[in-house]
This record gives C-alpha cells, structure tokens and sequence, in this order.
C-alpha cells in the first residue's frame, strides 16, 4: 500500500491551516440505514469490522472522517473505535440535523448548535472538533444569513472548541455563500448534476476549502475513474467524501483517486 499512501497525498482545506487527504471517509453506513438513498440495502458492521475498516483507510493514507449526529450512532462508534487511533485521523462532524425515529428534523439556532458540538465533543471522545458544518435542509442562505449558527460555530473556532467550520450545502448560491462566509463549503458533483460546476470552479480559482460529496451519487453511478478524473482535473477539492463499509470499494476508491491525481 505504499504506493496508495505516497500518492494519495493531501491538500489545505482552504486557509484553515488544516491538511486533508484527497480522499476522505463517509460513515454514515457506520450508523444507519433508513432513509438513505443507496440503491440496495446493507448491514451495518459490527465493531470488529469497522476498526478493521480503518485500520485499512489509515493505511491507504486516508486521514479525515466525515460523520454527523444524523448518522445514527456514528459518532458513539467512532468514539470508541478512535481511542487508539487518536492521531490517525481528523474528524469532520456536523450540526443542525437529527434523525430519530425515521425522519430527520433540523435546529440551526445558537443554543441548538452549542449544545450539538458539546455533545460530539462527548460521543467522539474529544477535547478539539477538526471541523464543523451545518448540515443544511436545503435553506441555505436564510441559514447562513439569520439563524446565528455561523456565528456560533466562529465563536467555538475562536475558543478553541473547533478548528474550522463551513456548511454542507444543497444549492450553488448557498455553496457560494457559504465559500464567502467561511471559506469553506461540502457541496455536491457527480456526473449526474454538474449544477455546482461554476461555484466550484470559482473555489478552485480562490483557493477556498472544498469537500465534494455524493462523488458516486450514492452508488447509482459508479463510474469511479470517469468521476474522480473529472473532479480533480476540473475543480481539484481538497478532498472528496465517499462512504462505505466496503474493505474492497475503500481500496478501489483510493486507487480511483491515485490514478486521478496522477494524470
């Protein structure tokens, strides 16, 4: 794996001062399985197999891992799946959605998004969040505008509780907002919906930090070589989030990026 980990590489997230891998790790699948919009059904693994999982992602030379509070139980399993992998990785988390009982709802509220990142800080078991987004309902701006949850997540960066902050974005005028208010953004592109393209584009051009989700548009396109050569050629993100539960996919994504990056 050698090979995979010195050219997988990293890259700034923006002006955070934080370095990502080129390929980070999505574990919703670590937590939850309804309401997801994958083309087939899947277990969730058990513990052993999810340490082994990344063991594997460390290995490739992945160094990020994106989870949130509406990922079920996610973050309780990557609290104790961490406690002695403490260094290998960085964690990105979330705040604004909850998912129980089937359905997800959404506070974005200054007492909401405090009392979210002092629960994650509690669930992943620490003392510092690498980075923090709203996860958005799809109001972007009116939530980037007016609900104070940007100004809360500033204050908890400027604290020392978080050490970057964005949203997770659903439209290209919240993603640019987004990029302007926080410099860094998650936004959707997959060769299905190139309707982020010009926002990306911009990012790319100013250096603003980019995390790229719904790569593979959640399994119905798996066209790994064609994405991935598209994403890095075209709007090279500091990173690109693809979840999986899947030791061989993990491996296969990894690669998809190497070979990406090297053209």
């Amino acid at each position: 794996m050698g090979d995979v980990i010195r050219e997988l590489g990293k890259r700034p997230l923006g002006d955070t001062g934080l370095e990502v891998s080129r390929l980070a790790l999505g574990t919703v699948k670590f937590g939850r399985t309804e309401g997801l919009r994958y083309p087939r059904g899947f277990t969730i693994p058990e513990m052993g197999q999810l340490d082994q999982l990344l063991g594997l992602a460390a290995d490739l030379g992945v160094n990020l891992l994106d989870t949130a509070p509406a990922y079920g139980d996610s973050e309780h399993k990557l609290g104790r799946l961490l406690a002695s992998r403490r260094d290998q990785f960085m964690i990105c988390t979330k705040v604004g959605e909850e998912f129980e009982n089937g359905r997800s709802t959404f506070d974005f509220s200054p007492a909401h998004t405090r009392r979210s990142v002092e629960r994650s800080l509690r669930r992943l078991r620490r003392d510092v969040l690498d980075i923090v987004l709203v996860h958005s309902d799809g109001r972007d701006e009116e939530i980037a505008r007016t609900s104070g949850a940007l100004e809360t997540l500033d204050e908890l960066r400027q604290a020392g509780t978080i050490r970057a902050y964005g949203m997770s974005t659903k439209a290209p005028s919240g993603a640019r907002l987004a990029l302007e208010r926080t410099g860094v953004a998650m936004i959707a592109w997959n060769l299905d919906d190139d309707s982020h393209a010009d926002v990306l584009e911009e990012a790319r051009e100013r250096g603003k930090g980019v995390l790229i989700k719904k790569a593979l548009a959640s399994g119905h396109r798996p066209d790994l070589d064609q994405a991935m050569g598209t994403i890095f050629q075209r709007f090279n993100p500091a990173t690109v989030v693809i979840g999986t539960i899947d030791p061989e996919h993990l491996k296969a994504n990894a690669a998809g990026v190497v070979r990406a990056v090297g053209r």
